[in-house]
């Protein structure tokens, strides 16, 4: 197995995804938090990269939402501590 530096990026992405998700579920992180987001955001852009070689159109989509989701819940957790009284 012959992995390219795009690839270790697509598995560290893919992980990160995995930890957020195993993470949620053992309820260590919140789904609106800025941790479970970020960890979102950053895993689908590495799945994204490891694209780089071998296109796959329903991973790209699938990937592009996942980042443009969890970008969206970014900006709403910090509207929403801005908005917070205190």
């Amino acid at each position: 197995m012959n992995l390219q530096w795009y690839d270790w990026i697509g598995i560290l992405g893919t992980l990160m995804v995995l930890v957020a998700f195993l993470l949620l579920q053992s309820r260590r992180l919140h789904g609106n938090g800025i941790a479970y987001q970020l960890l979102n955001l950053f895993g689908a852009g590495g799945v994204l990269v490891s694209l780089w070689d071998r296109f796959n159109p329903s991973v790209f989509v699938l990937e592009l939402a996942w980042v443009a989701i969890s970008a969206y819940g970014i900006v709403r957790s910090f509207k929403a501590r801005s908005q917070a009284p205190g």
